[in-house]
Formats: C-alpha cells, sequence, structure tokens
C-alpha cells in the first residue's frame, strides 16, 4: 500500500508549521479529490474523503473498491477547518463517515454543496437541510474571507435538476489575489474552457483517471484531457488529481506529465500529504 509522504500527526504539525498569515496560500492533496486550502489562517477542505466507507460497502460486490493509499488522517482531527465543499453526491465526494465527525467537531460549520443536491445532503449526513451553503452553475457566495462561485462540470453529462439547477459542479475559490479552480468529477464540454477563462485560474485541480466501460462507474478527465483543459482555460499551474485511492478505476500520471511537458503547460504532481506552496511564484 502507497504511505503519503505525511500523515495523521505529522501531517497536522506541517499543516500548523505553515501557517504564516501572509500573502501565499498552501495546499495539501488528501487523496483521490480531496484537498486543504490554507490562507492568511483560514482553512477550506475540497471534496475530502478520509475514510474506507467505500471499500467497507464494495467489499462483498464484482465491484471492490481496493484501497491503494493509506488513510492520509482522521477527520476528526480537522477540528479547525473553516469551510468545507462537496461538489456533487457520490461518496468519494460526500462522506458520511468523513463530513459527520468535521462537522461535529467545529463550532459553526460551513458546508458547500450544489443547491440541487440539498435534501440528498441533508439527509445522508443527518443535518437540518437548512445548514449547507448552496451554490449553482453561474452563482457566487462568500464564506470565511473566501468567494467560491460554482461552475456546471459535465460527469459524464451536465446534469440539471427540475429547476435546472446543476447536479455536478466545480468551485472557483477567490482569495485575496489568488483564484484556485477544483472541478470536481468532470470531463470537458462545449464552453467550459470559455467560462473558466474569465476568472484567471492561478491553480487547477483536475481529475486524471479517464473513462473506461469496464469500471461501470461514470468517467473523468484522462491525464492528456486534464493537461489541455489547463492549458486551455489559462491556468498558471495544474495539479492532478483522483487517482491512486481504488485499484479498480485510477490511472499513472505518466501520461498527464508527458502531456502538459509537450504544451508547455505548468504542473506538479504531489504525494498523498504533500503540501504545494504559492512562494514558489514569490521567490
Amino acid at each position: 500500500m502507497i504511505r503519503p509522504i505525511r500523515s495523521h500527526g505529522a501531517l497536522l504539525g506541517d499543516i500548523r508549521a505553515s501557517d504564516k498569515r501572509d500573502r501565499s496560500f498552501r495546499l495539501w492533496w488528501l487523496g483521490q479529490s480531496g484537498f486543504l486550502l490554507q490562507w492568511q489562517g483560514v482553512h477550506v477542505l475540497l471534496d475530502p474523503y478520509l475514510s474506507d466507507s467505500l471499500t467497507k460497502k464494495y467489499s462483498q460486490t464484482d465491484k471492490p473498491h481496493v484501497r491503494m493509499t493509506e488513510l492520509v488522517i482522521d477527520p476528526a482531527q480537522l477540528s479547525f477547518v473553516d469551510v468545507t465543499t462537496s461538489s456533487h453526491n457520490h461518496t468519494d465526494h460526500l462522506d458520511a463517515e468523513t463530513l459527520g465527525p468535521i462537522l461535529a467537531r467545529n463550532p459553526s460549520p460551513k458546508l458547500v454543496i450544489a443547491e440541487a443536491n440539498r435534501a440528498f445532503v441533508a439527509e445522508r449526513l443527518c443535518i437540518d437541510p437548512a445548514i449547507p451553503i448552496g451554490v449553482d452553475d453561474g452563482t457566487t457566495v462568500e464564506v470565511s474571507g473566501v468567494r467560491i462561485s460554482g461552475v456546471a462540470s459535465a460527469h459524464e453529462t451536465v446534469e440539471r435538476d427540475e429547476q435546472g439547477r446543476a447536479r455536478f459542479l466545480g468551485y472557483v475559490l477567490q482569495f485575496g489575489e489568488w483564484v484556485i479552480y477544483h472541478s470536481g468529477d468532470t470531463i470537458q464540454y462545449s464552453g467550459m474552457a470559455e467560462k473558466l477563462r474569465t476568472f484567471g485560474v492561478h491553480v487547477a485541480l483536475l481529475p486524471i483517471n479517464g473513462r473506461a466501460p469496464e469500471r461501470r462507474v461514470s468517467g473523468n478527465l484522462s491525464g492528456p484531457e486534464a493537461a489541455l483543459l489547463a492549458k486551455d482555460i489559462g491556468a498558471k499551474m495544474v495539479i492532478p488529481c483522483h487517482f491512486e485511492m481504488f485499484e479498480f478505476n485510477t490511472a499513472s500520471p505518466d501520461e498527464f506529465v508527458t502531456e502538459c511537458r509537450r504544451l508547455g503547460q505548468p504542473f506538479q504532481v504531489l504525494r498523498c500529504g504533500e503540501r504545494w506552496d504559492s512562494e514558489i511564484w514569490e521567490r
């Protein structure tokens, strides 16, 4: 099994030591599509999956979710998180065993979700439906000093509810001078790059596990497609995710790296538990 570069106490120590309250921001990859953003004492947790709920759920089926990477941190240790997001309802993006302990240990939990999913989220997490903060494609909320805008994602199509609200979202986070795009699960669709280009994205966090019918799950960008989307939206940096979590639904980042180099697209491949620091642009 893959060991995170930092986990549990070592990861917490790195997060605390990095909290400089300066103009920079830090990102930690927590596995799958989960990231922790730190900026001026604010911590935003993006689509965390920090349990073995899917491994247990599918252990006796013909689609076992065999974990590849050790758990990086117990979610109960993340009592300092200010904002948590869920981009859509799939368990590796909306996990009760992850979000329950986080929400329970934060005095004023702020959970940002796709508005179309409010009833489902409340039922899965056993919370008051009024608690989550809803966003839709093209709308923006400000939470803990971070502006969060919804951009529809296609997993594998752009799905909307009866009121026209997107069921799958990506989030653009604007804070200080910085802009991060976390796509959630998506492929590229017509008009997507044009919408994202207007934000001036500094860092794009994109899946690379691709699409394979034999997996019997909705697909995502492949590595080369993620590199191209990052280039198309003008991202200053792209960091891949959604790999090395489950044996049946992963991909090597090698093709992503090759395509980024061919396109001249700046990139960084992180190991689980590793930190990326915006100070690289300030040195």
